[in-house]
């Protein structure tokens, strides 16, 4: 979502300035331009040199250096986004009160874009009337506040007033700021992860899934505007937008009984998930125990979520469906499309090295009911999103 996108970077005197490091890091690795504006406080915590190597431009601090005037009104047009991180106390002060003793302070005032606000301070400054108070003031300008964290402090004390975390300054500019619209209004049903089915009370039959792709796909469709539900088997949290509604489940049976519940008032339905097909017929009440020198378990199926949201699916809903095969893999991904009434189908292949479970990295080919074929290139699991977004975008709206 950052992707060419223009941010300019005002960095205030607060020990969290050592954060900008890496919130340049990820700008700039998200395909944005930055450029970087310090208070001469911010010296003090925080090298120019450093970010000016990362950010690919000078680090601007003065409003005049030697015969160089920095242009504040300019840097103030030129930002889609104007993202203040660290701001401080001081900081906040002097833009709730239109304070213009510093080129930070003058691009701020000469800013006609949206501007982000991630606060840090000690706990007792945070929560002091003056404090609150200016930040009401910045909201009720229009300006979006980044809520402050709670830990550890550079005082020592533990409390609130920790500046947010560069990985969560980043989801929240898409979240926020360059959200899409191309399926406003539209609900989307996105499943992830594997399930988990007990054999007693300490084991169980899963796969591993991570869940990154389904993870990807629930942003990638929030991206561009719509409702998200995500209903999601055992996996690690991972970077979920706080707009997306989060099902957690751990059985098959338990995902097929969200998915029914959710399914009818969707408009798109992605089953990314990793589904255990069998299950054991029967779950031990206790451990069992090792004795014999073989264990016989008895398995039966699980009920087919696909195939069910595929037999429920009225005519405006769009449905997707996700092949992981290790043989005859486009034969088996075309019978799958088609016997689940799937409107497309993703095969990947664990054949691929950069294909398959707990990878950053996938690679897949879709194929839609009217027998075309998309094949697409190696890429990181976000992207691959992106483009089977795209290509649902372009399947409900031609």
């Amino acid at each position: 979502m950052l992707k060419g996108r223009k941010i300019l970077l005002g960095i205030s005197g607060s020990i969290a300035a050592y954060k900008a490091i890496l919130l340049v890091r990820l700008i700039v690795k998200a395909g944005a331009e930055v450029k970087i504006i310090m208070t001469p406080a911010a010296k003090d915590f925080v090298s120019p040199l450093v970010l000016s190597t990362l950010s690919k431009n000078k680090v601007l601090i003065e409003l005049a250096d030697e015969d160089t005037w920095a242009n504040h009104v300019m840097l103030g047009r030129w930002a889609d986004v104007m993202v203040i991180a660290p701001a401080s106390c001081n900081t906040l002060s002097k833009m709730a009160s239109g304070m213009c003793d510093n080129l930070l302070q003058a691009a701020y005032l000469s800013a006609t874009c949206p501007v982000v606000v991630s606060p840090a301070m000690d706990e007792d400054m945070w929560n002091h009337f003056t404090t609150k108070n200016n930040v009401a003031a910045l909201e009720a300008a229009g300006h979006k506040i980044i809520g402050v964290a709670n830990g550890e402090l550079a005082s020592g004390l533990f409390g609130e007033g920790r500046m947010a975390e560069p990985e969560d300054i980043i989801l929240f500019l898409s979240e926020h700021i360059f959200r899409g619209n191309k399926l406003s209004g539209l609900k989307a049903l996105v499943t992830a992860g594997p399930t988990r089915e007990p054999i007693d009370p300490v084991r169980f039959i899963g796969n591993r899934s991570s869940g990154k792709m389904g993870i990807a796909l629930a942003r990638a469709l929030y991206d561009e505007g719509a409702e998200v539900n995500l209903v999601t088997g055992p996996i690690e949290a991972g970077l979920i937008y706080k707009g997306i509604t989060v099902i957690r489940v751990e059985t098959a049976d338990e995902m097929f009984l969200a998915c029914t519940s959710i399914f009818p008032t969707a408009d798109i339905g992605i089953m990314a998930a990793a589904v255990a097909d069998y299950v054991a017929k029967s779950v031990e009440n206790f451990k069992i125990k090792k004795t014999e020198n073989n264990l016989h378990l008895e398995f039966v199926k699980t009920k087919d979520i696909l195939m069910s949201m595929g037999l429920a699916k009225k005519e405006s809903q769009f449905l997707v469906g996700f092949a992981l095969e290790t043989n005859n893999e486009e034969a088996n991904a075309l019978k799958k499309l088609h016997a689940k009434n799937a409107d497309l189908m993703v095969l990947n292949s664990l054949q691929d090295p950069e294909a398959g479970f707990e990878k950053d990295t996938n690679k897949v080919t879709i194929f839609d009911k009217a027998g075309s074929k998309y094949s697409y290139e190696s890429k990181s699991k976000s992207l691959v999103a992106k483009d089977i977004v795209d290509l649902i975008i372009q399947k409900i709206t031609c």
